[in-house]
Parts: C-alpha cells; sequence; structure tokens
C-alpha cells in the first residue's frame, strides 16, 4: 500500500553542490502548544470516516495506533544527540521537536483508547510498535536510529502537507474532531520537518546511511501499515460484506491519500543533496498557523498554553 501525495507543483529550492553544507534555517519556529482533544472525541462514531467509510474508517486509526510509540522513539533518538548539536539555531529547534512529539504522542493516546473502546485493535497495534522499534533501536546504533528518525519524518510531512494543502484528503476523516486532530498534527509536522534531518547532518550522518536507511523504512513503513489495516478490518463485522467493503477499497485507491506525485515527492529523499526545504512549505505552514491558532484560531479552545 502506498501511502500519499498530492497534485499541486512541487517548489524547489536551489541546492549547495555539497550536501552537508545545508545551514538549518533560522526562521523555523517550533512551538510546543499545549493542547487537549480528549474530551472532544469521546462521541466519535465506530466509522468515523467521510460518509461511514469502512477502510478509511481503519486506515485512520491504524496510523493513529502506531503514532504515539513512534513519537516516543523520534524523541529517543534526537535526544540522544541534543548535546552533541553545537549550533544555537537547531538546539532551540531540537527542543521544540521534542515538545511538539511528545504532545502528539499523549493526544493520539487519548484518541487510541476512544478507537479502543470503539472496537479497534489499537491496543495490540500500539504493543507491536512499541517493541518493533525497541528491538530495532538495539539492534542499530544511535546514528542508524537517528537516520530512520529522519526519514519517517519525511513520510509523515509529506502525508501532513497533502492534508493541509488539499481540500478533498482533509474530508476523508470525516468527523469534525478527528479532522481538526489530524490537522495540528499536520502543521506541527510541516513545523518541524527539517529538525531530525539537519540534526542527523550536524552528527555527521552519511548520505549513504541515509539513503539505505530510507529504502528499508519504505519497505517497514508501506508493509505495517498495510498489515496493521487488514487486522483491524478483519475485527469489524461491517468488512465481511463485500460489496460494501469492496467499494471502500476502491474508494480509498481513487483518493488523494495514494498517488504518483507524492510517491515521487517520496523517492526524492533518495536523491543525493536532498533536503526537507526542496519543498517549500512556509507559506502553507502560515496559512494554517493563522487558521488553528491565530486570533480567531479555530483550535484555541483547546489550548491550555503555549511555550
Amino acid at each position: 500500500m502506498v501511502v500519499v501525495a498530492s497534485s499541486g507543483p512541487t517548489c524547489q529550492q536551489p541546492r549547495s553542490p555539497d550536501p552537508m553544507t545545508h545551514e538549518p534555517r533560522t526562521d523555523r519556529k517550533v512551538p510546543t502548544r499545549r493542547i487537549s482533544f480528549e474530551a472532544s472525541l469521546r462521541d466519535v462514531p465506530r466509522h468515523f470516516a467521510a460518509e461511514g467509510d469502512i477502510v478509511l474508517s481503519h486506515f485512520a486509526a491504524s496510523l493513529s495506533a502506531v503514532f504515539p510509540d513512534g513519537e516516543d522513539f523520534f524523541v529517543r533518538s534526537v535526544r540522544h544527540f541534543r548535546d552533541q548539536v553545537a549550533d544555537p539555531e537547531l538546539k532551540r529547534q531540537v527542543a521544540g521537536f521534542i515538545g511538539q512529539e511528545a504532545m502528539h504522542g499523549r493526544e493520539h493516546r487519548a484518541f487510541n483508547r476512544r478507537l479502543a473502546a470503539l472496537g479497534y485493535p489499537t491496543r495490540l497495534l500500539e504493543r507491536i510498535t512499541e517493541r518493533g522499534l525497541a528491538l530495532g533501536g538495539r539492534l542499530m546504533g544511535p546514528k542508524a536510529n537517528l537516520a530512520v528518525t529522519a526519514a519517517l519524518e519525511h513520510y509523515t510531512a509529506t502525508i501532513a502537507e497533502l492534508v493541509l494543502r488539499d481540500e478533498e484528503t482533509r474530508a476523508l476523516f470525516g468527523h469534525g474532531e478527528v479532522k481538526n486532530l489530524f490537522l495540528w498534527h499536520a502543521l506541527e509536522e510541516s513545523e518541524h520537518k527539517a529538525v531530525a534531518f539537519d540534526t542527523y547532518r550536524a552528527v555527521g550522518g552519511t548520505e549513504g546511511m541515509r539513503v539505505a536507511v530510507m529504502k528499508l523504512v519504505t519497505v517497514g513503513f508501506i508493509g505495517g501499515m498495510a498489515l496493521a489495516v487488514v487486522v483491524s478490518l478483519l475485527g469489524d463485522r461491517a468488512a465481511y460484506r463485500p460489496r460494501p467493503l469492496l467499494a471502500s477499497v476502491r474508494r480509498f485507491w481513487r483518493s488523494p491519500i495514494v498517488s504518483r506525485d507524492l510517491w515521487r515527492q517520496l523517492r526524492a529523499y533518495n536523491r543525493r543533496g536532498f533536503h526537507p526545504d526542496d519543498q517549500d512549505a512556509s507559506a502553507l505552514v502560515e496559512q494554517w498557523r493563522d487558521e488553528l491558532f491565530g486570533s480567531a484560531g479555530t483550535l484555541n479552545d483547546k489550548l491550555a498554553g503555549a511555550a
């Protein structure tokens, strides 16, 4: 299963001939927003996606199930090298990255509790994710774990920017509060999309390891997500009705979530000299910061404070 993609143009910025000379952007803001969705997620129905779609509901639920332990892994991987980061701007961004990812894990755990009450196997998927990442973390060195984090951050940022950019994709989440949860998450993934990558370079990570790790991550992420969705569907009686299920599968494959454009964006990571900022999303980030957290932001009522 190939996740992602956008029909919009990709904005390319000039790159240095030497891929290791990139300096962290000084205008990157990575604020930690203290936010809570738990109360507003209590009335989420079982098939919450647009028009009660079965496959899309299980796909979104499976994504949420792997996020908390994935975010914990990201935090551990970046925090391991925090004291080795000399650049004060990147060090500030690392602190923001850790704060944002910690909040993502907390809020998706709250959503996962609601999903578990609705019959989704989120607890099982959380355990599998936790144990798989823990095993991988022990088998690989700290720098390889950081390379895994940078690669997965490319996946999440690419999906996130599709959500922010494309109204049809946002509509697929259906239930308003589920959409709000993923919008907030998408905004912050785009805000910090280069932090793990820049940290990897700052501590001497090589292009060879970066590309090799991404190839492994691609197989693991796509295969793991496909298996997670299948496991989730197997526990849903509605999925045993062939006609509605097949219609839902067709809608999924025709949706913006799966497209060649985004697959090309994902594969761009393997290019020598690639940097996450090659896809310039600064205007998109500013737009959604204002819409969600500006003076009349739609999510301001969920904030308990900001850092």
